[in-house]
């Protein structure tokens, strides 16, 4: 399972509001939504959560093992 809980916390420490993400880097509110309930978003959307943050990978996401295999 992959967390997003991470972002949430480096956002803070950052500074940068879920407001910010839209308003002012277009981060589209439904990858916002995606990320808050830890679904699937595209890698496009962390990469480019890292550069408004930056920030690395490991600073928004985090993997814990479960039973989702292929």
């Amino acid at each position: 399972m992959i967390s997003y809980d991470r972002l949430w916390i480096t956002m803070k420490e950052k500074g940068v509001s879920q407001y910010d993400l839209y308003t002012k880097y277009n981060v589209n509110r439904s990858q916002l939504d995606r990320l808050r309930h830890n679904k699937n978003v595209h890698v496009n959307t962390i990469d480019k959560l890292c550069n408004i943050l930056h920030c690395n990978v490991e600073d928004i996401m985090e993997h814990f093992d479960d039973d989702n295999t292929f």
